[in-house]
């Protein structure tokens, strides 16, 4: 074994013993295709799905930080496009 040829550990691969993942797979498509043709009804929110996002909503802050994210709107890219215009006039005479 040399200094530049060291093997790498064994990757961890569990596989599980009682649970069929490709079985749980088909249920699913399954049944999100019996919802889309309307033989099963849409499934309730749960407590967790209805709360999620609401803290959110109701703090100032945490709003606004939210906000930054989001793209500028549209009247600064008009600002901005009209003082580029100006500079350039200004630049060509």
């Amino acid at each position: 074994m040399g200094i530049f040829n060291q093997r790498k550990p064994r990757r961890f691969n569990h596989q599980y013993i009682y649970v069929d993942e490709r079985k749980e797979r088909l249920q699913a498509m399954e049944e999100r295709a019996k919802r889309e043709l309307g033989l099963i009804p849409e499934p309730e929110k749960t407590a967790e799905e209805r709360i999620r996002g609401k803290f959110v909503e109701q703090t100032e802050h945490l709003k606004r930080q939210q906000e930054k994210g989001k793209p500028a709107s549209s009247k600064y890219l008009v600002i901005i496009a009209v003082l580029l215009v100006a500079l350039l006039l200004a630049l060509l005479n």
